[in-house]
């Protein structure tokens, strides 16, 4: 171990859809939740968006 090891950045989790959970403690389990529902929340901000954008161009076209 190097005296540096605590300088390198955290590896981020991250969640593989179809990865093998068996390895995975119930904390890590709660942890890719959190993350997949955060990423949830995230896609669908940007849906509403994109939504309400192409709305604004159909309405501003149709006339």
């Amino acid at each position: 171990m190097s005296l540096f090891d605590d300088d390198r950045p955290a590896k981020k989790t991250v969640h593989e859809i179809g990865s093998d959970l068996s390895l995975l403690s119930v904390g890590d389990l709660d942890l890719r939740i959190a993350l997949l529902q955060q990423e949830i929340e995230r896609l669908e901000a940007d849906k509403v968006k994109k939504h309400a954008g192409r709305m604004a161009a159909d309405n501003l076209f149709k006339k």
